[in-house]
């Protein structure tokens, strides 16, 4: 039987925007200062990220931790590269450990904001918005001795096109990856114009839905175009999915964060503490090292500082990180799933 995806992208976003407007009355009426975090969750001690419940009852201590990596590329590829970092938390923390796999970024989101997710890796973007509406705290990033792992933003195109520069691309078929994507979305938006590029007005971004698809559809010809992470096209290079010499790099950004690992703001402080321990102890074992470019550990990290330059991006791109524009950019990524799913489902003439 065939699927309703319009239906189906329609449920999604009202699953999601119903979450957000859950009952106020839930909301910490003592707090003293919120900033940009929803009225569920409280930061009295001003570090930007929601504070852990003042009432003990309202701590989560579960038996079995769930644990999630951001959707940049195919889910149940993260799910085996994670597994011995899993079965390690699982024997640390003397938890059950299972892996969530998540598919799009409101979803992992939602997940977080409704309980059901307790440790999570949200990419650049998506981060701001898991801290302010779903109380998660950012506590590590990827990395090395020497500090946590950076990106760039990649302008590519295929090395066999006449592209030399982000200006060339005017009128042309350029790929961006989903609304809330720092490098995949809203990055371009600050960067590009000054290169003589202005999204909207010279192009109108066209929704891969991943920065691996963006790649691939630079690679087959769909896109002229795309802006993407650099670690997930390394990635990409490294596993042998594209060539390297397909392409040719005409942009290259300042260095951005990489995705952030969060815990769930509730969750009882001696676990929330036992989790980073966790995390900062174990070092990557060589296939992982090899699968993230030679990072062989979580490095500490805070919110306040390490995605202050996110941030700035986000203000300047008139998405901050709040309900109104979450609501909005969750229905632009629920319609463009669903226009997506209906161009696949189309019988072809």
């Amino acid at each position: 039987m065939a699927m309703n995806f319009a239906k189906l992208g329609a449920v999604i976003l009202g699953a999601a925007v119903g979450a957000l407007a859950a009952d106020q009355a839930l909301a910490q009426d003592s707090c003293s200062n919120r900033g940009q975090l929803d009225t569920l969750y409280c930061d009295e001690n001003n570090d930007l990220v929601a504070d852990a419940p003042k009432d003990p009852k309202n701590w989560k201590d579960p038996s079995t931790l769930v644990f999630a990596y951001t959707p940049v590329e195919d889910p149940a590829v993260y799910q085996n590269i994670f597994k011995p970092f899993t079965d390690y938390l699982s024997q640390c923390t003397g938890k059950r450990v299972v892996y969530y796999p998540v598919q799009s970024n409101s979803a992992e989101i939602e997940a977080m904001r409704s309980g059901r997710l307790h440790v999570a890796g949200f990419s650049t973007g998506p981060t701001g918005f898991a801290v302010n509406l779903a109380g998660a705290v950012p506590f590590a990033a990827k990395g090395t001795e020497k500090g946590p792992h950076g990106y760039h933003l990649l302008a590519l195109v295929r090395k066999d096109s006449p592209y030399q520069k982000l200006s060339d691309l005017k009128g042309k078929r350029v790929a961006h990856t989903s609304p809330s994507s720092n490098s995949g979305n809203l990055a371009p938006r600050v960067l590009f114009p000054p290169e003589g590029l202005k999204p909207e007005e010279d192009y109108k971004p066209l929704m891969s839905g991943g920065h691996d698809k963006s790649t691939l559809g630079v690679a087959s010809g769909d896109y002229d175009m795309a802006p993407v992470a650099s670690d997930v096209y390394e990635r990409m290079v490294t596993r042998g999915t594209v060539k390297g010499d397909d392409f040719r790099i005409i942009y290259k950004s300042p260095v951005f964060p990489t995705s952030s690992f969060a815990y769930a703001h509730d969750l009882k402080p001696d676990l929330a503490k036992k989790v980073l321990d966790c995390f900062y102890a174990f070092r990557f074992p060589p296939a992982m090292q090899k699968e993230f470019n030679g990072d062989d550990r979580f490095f500490p990290i805070t919110y306040k500082e390490t995605w202050a330059v996110v941030r700035d991006v986000a203000e300047k791109t008139g998405t901050p990180y709040n309900k109104a524009a979450y609501e909005k950019e969750t229905q632009r990524e629920a319609e463009a799933a669903a226009k997506k799913a209906q161009q696949q489902q189309a019988p072809k003439q």
